[in-house]
């Protein structure tokens, strides 16, 4: 199956996309004759036999996405999923892959994909790090999505505030049941800017990342533009887990909880024992 919706002259490349969900239809959609979708059971096609490999697939499935992946292919793997992967690819010799931070969102299967754009970042916030990050972001200007290609600091830096996002505005969220995203930025706003606070003060201590100025209201306006969201702890080892990893191997040698407002939270929702 290939896509005829642009020329490859606009820079973006046939490749292949791993994963029919929406976000793989929509890359699918954005692309270029000699596209192909693989989805699952599918054999790894020989063709294109250069250029991304975009994994579209959630976190859990990633190890049989790397498994099923020809050996010479697999630095040609592009990951696009929320949470922390970095130590999941650096253990499996993948760790200088492309990796993309995915603010667009794709409500319905074969809908338009809508900007994560916001009232602080109206140019956007999707950005992508490695070899296939040009590649990428050509593929997203070509469907009238905004895409940032960052050094490895700035990426490393977006990354984890990504993922502070994600896991304060979650577990805030699971810590009042039936609270959206919109209801903790506006109704538990000095609680969840506190957890981002403790979560930014601790990654910098404890892993050294360099944060841009303003990171508290950057995920504030990102928390309004996507307001609806629904609130849930899950994918833990990805997301709060990352953190808690952290947390207990300081506390193992004898050191302070650099996040103890984040270990008490995640005990007080259940996701701690």
């Amino acid at each position: 199956m290939a896509s005829s919706s642009q020329s490859s002259s606009d820079g973006v490349m046939p490749s292949i996309i791993i994963g029919g969900g929406r976000v793989g239809q929509a890359l699918f959609d954005m692309g270029v004759d000699g596209d192909v979708i693989v989805k699952r059971g599918d054999a790894f096609p020989s063709s294109p036999a250069t250029g991304p490999i975009y994994v579209c697939t959630r976190n859990d499935a990633l190890q049989g996405v790397v498994d099923a992946t020809p050996e010479a292919r697999r630095k040609d793997l592009v990951f696009l999923q929320n949470g922390m992967l970095q130590p999941w690819l650096d253990a499996r010799g993948l760790g200088g892959n492309t990796q993309a931070l995915v603010y667009f969102a794709v409500a319905k299967m074969n809908e338009k994909p809508t900007d994560g754009i916001t009232d602080a970042n109206p140019e956007g916030l999707t950005a992508a790090n490695g070899e296939w990050a040009d590649a990428f972001a050509a593929r997203l200007r070509s469907g009238g999505l905004r895409c940032h290609v960052l050094d490895d600091d700035a990426f490393r830096a977006s990354m984890f505030e990504k993922l502070i996002w994600i896991c304060a505005f979650m577990g805030v969220g699971a810590a009042h049941p039936g609270a959206t995203v919109g209801d903790v930025e506006s109704a538990h706003k000095e609680e969840v800017e506190a957890l981002i606070a403790e979560l930014v003060a601790g990654s910098e201590s404890a892993k050294g990342v360099r944060f841009a100025e303003g990171t508290i209201p950057r995920l504030a306006a990102y928390a309004r533009a996507v307001s609806h969201f629904p609130t849930a702890v899950k994918e833990f080892e990805w997301r709060n887990g990352f953190f808690c990893g952290i947390s207990e191997r300081e506390l193992a040698a004898g050191r302070l909880d650099p996040f103890p407002t984040h270990t008490a939270l995640m005990k007080q929702v259940g996701a701690l024992e």
